[in-house]
């Protein structure tokens, strides 16, 4: 049996590949670089991290949280027809194409699967080509489809959480008085690949080499699904990393609470769609909660009369090296009081060898950094600050 097992589980890995979900998301990731890098240099006149930045965070923690579901849909039994895979495929890809890159968290995409299917199977609807495949569906598919939804609402949540305040994106903005401030913004895609097992023999139906294996009586066949979630947001009166920590603590705390309700659908199918709605209606009260937070709050990013506030770091950069992070507001340069961009690159001259600075943190204290100036080191060491009107226009044009 385990040898069964290994090797089924060999089979769905090499069908990950013919999904093509998997392909999409590498090229959505891809266009997020480009585009963000070519916004930075628009703003700044330099990006921070470079166009791959996006591609290398689709893969290494959702992996680790997809083998996690894995273990534990396989321990739960949980199945999932072919119908309801093939819905979610269709939805992550229908919701991209809005740009709006928050509709693909799972719980839009799994959500529009599940209302999809209970309309299907309520009216009986016709799918062209797959409609031998939507005629074996089944009441129990509403808490399962739930359930999947919740643990990858909670999956979303750790994400945001530990991998979105990362390489945040810096950006100008006008406030509504004309005057330019600052802005944090990320977008982010996460790929998480899990075993699913699909009852019955449905895979064979358009797909007549697809392994099945059986266990007991009942018949299934295992594929690794890649599941996309996307997650957007704009930041503008808090330090980026607060602001998402806080999101994505809110998101798992939510995944959580529809985990709980869900489990009771299988007594009580019916109650599968309340907690579903749910879902949505939630998170969309959370993204709506943030942004009105947000806009209520004063930039955070702006012109200070006590020094020049970063906006971002270059990474590997002197700054970088020197730990001046984000937020922080440079009240001097090698003893020079800085005022404005002019005076800081003007003091930084004074000594091409080192510079020593000092600092106010976000919290308010002062500390003094320093270090020695090498050649080849970024000359203005590395730092963004909120750019003045003229620089900023010119720039834009």
């Amino acid at each position: 049996m385990v040898q069964l097992w290994l090797f089924e589980l060999l089979k769905g890995t090499g069908r990950l590949f013919l999904h093509p979900v998997f392909y999409y998301l590498i090229f959505l990731s891809g266009i997020l670089g480009v585009s963000r890098v070519k916004r930075e240099r628009k703003n700044f006149h330099t990006r921070t991290f470079d166009a791959y930045f996006e591609l290398r965070q689709l893969f290494p923690i959702g992996l680790i949280l997809g083998l996690v579901l894995t273990i534990v849909t396989l321990m739960a039994g949980l199945t999932l027809p072919f119908a309801a895979i093939l819905l979610i495929a269709f939805f992550t890809i229908l919701w991209s194409l809005t740009t709006n890159i928050r509709l693909m968290s799972p719980v839009y995409t799994v959500g529009a699967a599940f209302f999809a299917i209970t309309l299907i199977t309520e009216y009986e609807w016709t799918i062209p080509l797959f409609n031998d495949t939507f005629q074996v569906l089944e009441e129990k598919v509403y808490p399962s489809l739930v359930i999947l939804m919740a643990l990858l609402l909670i999956s979303e949540g750790i994400l945001i959480t530990k991998n979105a305040g990362k390489g945040t994106s810096p950006k100008l903005v006008k406030s509504k008085r004309g005057q330019n401030v600052g802005a944090h913004e990320v977008k982010r895609f996460w790929l998480l690949p899990m075993f699913l097992l699909i009852p019955g023999e449905a895979l064979t139906l358009p797909f007549d080499w697809w392994p099945v294996f059986n266990i007991g009586a009942e018949s299934y066949s295992l594929i690794l699904v890649p599941f996309a979630i996307g997650f957007n947001q704009q930041i503008q009166g808090m330090l980026p990393k607060q602001s998402i920590q806080l999101q994505g603590r809110r998101v798992t705390t939510l995944g959580i609470l529809i985990l709980i309700l869900s489990v009771i659908g299988y007594w009580y199918p019916l109650i599968s769609i309340g907690v579903a709605a749910l879902a949505i209606i939630s998170r969309e009260l959370i993204s709506l909660m943030q942004r009105l937070k947000d806009d209520n709050l004063p930039f955070y990013f702006s012109k200070k009369n006590n020094g020049l506030m970063i906006i971002g770091i270059i990474p590997e950069s002197p700054a970088d090296k020197m730990g001046l992070q984000v937020g922080e507001l440079i009240s001097k340069v090698n003893g020079v009081k800085i005022l404005d961009e002019q005076v800081f690159y003007e003091a930084l001259q004074k000594n091409r060898a080192h510079c020593k600075l000092e600092v106010l943190d976000i919290n308010g204290e002062v500390r003094f950094v320093q270090r020695a100036l090498y050649e080849g080191d970024h000359y203005e060491l590395g730092i963004l600050f909120v750019q003045d009107q003229r620089k900023f226009d010119e720039r834009i044009g």
